[in-house]
């Protein structure tokens, strides 16, 4: 089985490019079953209400559940207060199985963190080459499964890649995923540091082709073995801890239990260091 760990879908609300405005599926799909991938995980593109951009995608979802997984995406400041709610609609009726965060919303939280923690969820988040937060997140949440994709940074930034070899080989929670890199060198030796174990495939589709992606992968001349880790079972194992229905409530930031877009281009953009 080939599982593509990372793909966009659906439509955005702005216009200042792909990333937020379509995600269409249409050639992607084609281009996937040439390629031989059996499974999506989609989550939406940039969006203003990541609860209206997360529907669309489980309906996706729900029209091919044999085809596709869902994640949810929020937004660490502009859903601060809600996540719980929109996270625990995602999983409880939507049946997604993960969290999608981009540092080009706004930082990671905390907040964010305790609800992944509460449903046992893996956290794809998108650094955009601010590396050194993964340390924080490894220590601060050992019990959160996080996917640094890109390798730390879609921008082809080399230190920034290169300097997520270390925590990446360190820490049984960090994990990285193959798409949009570019320096093969470093994928390479991200295989050879942290091991296959640690590496999950992903394309960033629909904008990157499946083919081409997967093509690195076979390029890194694995053992069978190793390969079916990357390309589907290192997934599997993540999403196979999941808890859907949790016995306690989880409170928002306020303490009460919870009830059932700019002009930077997010992947070329610097990160700014003020507010988030």
């Amino acid at each position: 089985m080939i599982i593509d760990s990372h793909c966009h879908a659906g439509k955005g609300d702005g216009l200042t490019g792909p990333w937020d405005t379509n995600a269409p599926l249409a050639k992607y799909m084609v281009w996937a079953a040439r390629a031989g991938i059996d499974r999506s995980v989609l989550f939406p593109a940039f969006h203003s209400d990541y609860a209206v951009a997360n529907r669309e995608v489980a309906r996706m979802v729900a029209t091919r559940p044999d085809r596709f997984y869902g994640y949810a995406f929020v937004h660490a400041v502009r859903d601060r207060g809600r996540v719980a709610v929109l996270v625990g609609e995602a999983v409880k009726r939507y049946g997604f199985l993960g969290i999608k965060v981009h540092r080009h919303d706004a930082r990671i939280t905390r907040e964010i963190c305790d609800v992944a923690l509460h449903y046992s969820l893996p956290v794809l988040y998108d650094v955009m080459g601010e590396v050194s937060v993964v340390e924080l997140l490894a220590v601060e949440y050992p019990g959160v499964n996080f996917i640094i994709p890109h390798l730390g940074s879609f921008a082809d930034d080399w230190r920034a890649q290169n300097a997520l070899l270390d925590p990446l080989s360190r820490h049984t929670n960090i994990y990285a995923d193959t798409s949009g890199i570019r320096r093969f060198e470093l994928l390479d030796a991200a295989v050879q540091r942290a091991g296959a174990g640690k590496i999950l495939f992903g394309t960033d589709g629909p904008w990157l082709h499946p083919e081409v992606e997967l093509a690195k992968v076979r390029a890194l001349r694995l053992s069978s073995e190793d390969e079916r880790k990357v390309l589907s079972e290192n997934f599997l194992r993540l999403v196979a801890r999941v808890k859907r229905a949790p016995k306690a409530k989880l409170a928002n930031n306020s303490g009460a239990a919870a009830d059932p877009p700019s002009d930077d281009d997010p992947w070329t953009s610097q990160p700014s260091f003020s507010g988030g």
